[in-house]
C-alpha cells in the first residue's frame, strides 16, 4: 500500500490514466470494428471512409502511447490492403 505522500499521488494519477487509456483504446477497437464491418458488407465506399476515419484515431493512440507504432501500421496496412482488394 502507498504509504508516502508521492506514492499516493502516484497511486491516484496511475487510476486516471488508466481510465483514459481504457476509453482511448475502446474509442480505437470501435473504430477498427466498423472498418471490419464495412469489409465484410462489401461495400468499398463505405469501407474506406471508415478507414479514413479510423486512421488518425489509430495515429492519436500511437501518440498517446496506447499503442505501439508498428502495431498501429500493421494494422492499418492490414486494412488498407483489405480495403484496396474489395470490388
Amino acid at each position: 500500500m502507498a504509504n508516502s505522500p508521492q506514492a499516493k499521488k502516484r497511486a491516484r494519477q496511475n487510476a486516471r490514466r488508466l481510465e483514459i487509456n481504457k476509453a482511448r483504446r475502446s474509442r480505437i477497437r470501435t473504430q477498427l470494428r466498423k472498418v471490419e464491418e464495412a469489409i465484410a458488407s462489401g461495400d468499398k465506399d463505405v469501407a474506406s471512409a471508415a478507414l479514413r476515419a479510423a486512421q488518425p484515431e489509430l495515429m492519436r493512440g500511437v501518440a498517446k502511447g496506447v499503442f505501439y507504432k508498428n502495431t498501429a501500421a500493421r494494422k492499418m496496412s492490414r486494412l488498407s490492403s483489405r480495403v484496396k482488394a474489395l470490388g
